[in-house]
């Protein structure tokens, strides 16, 4: 078993949450339960399952919930992307945001790889 508050990974992708709660935080409130939601709990879901896969016994049981939060990662790439189509976020903002969320995934495909 790892400690999940241990990994970088789980810090940066807890970090990456806030980063999308405050960019959805302009989003327009018909929004609310569209797009908005979709984008807070995807990128809830990525450390939350870095976390529940800390607690299992077994590498292979781990990296399970690792292909989980980076299917939640490329989830996240696709309504950024489509938020910036309608105007809901800046192509600045986008870049950064796209930029740090793919750190997130090279580290967390590389991590787990060494828990094969």
């Amino acid at each position: 078993m790892h400690r999940f508050k241990d990994l970088e990974i789980w810090r940066l992708s807890r970090r990456f949450c806030s980063d999308i709660y405050e960019t959805t935080a302009s989003f327009p409130e018909t929004e609310k339960f569209g797009i908005t939601n979709q984008l807070r709990r995807a990128s809830v879901s990525v450390p939350s399952n870095i976390a529940e896969g800390c607690s299992r016994k077994s590498n292979k049981d781990f990296s399970r919930f690792l292909e989980i939060a980076i299917g939640s990662m490329y989830e996240i790439e696709t309504q950024l992307l489509i938020s910036n189509d309608l105007n809901f976020i800046q192509k600045n903002d986008l870049n950064c945001l796209l930029q740090n969320l793919d750190s997130i995934i090279k580290m967390t495909s590389k991590f787990k790889s060494t828990l094969k």
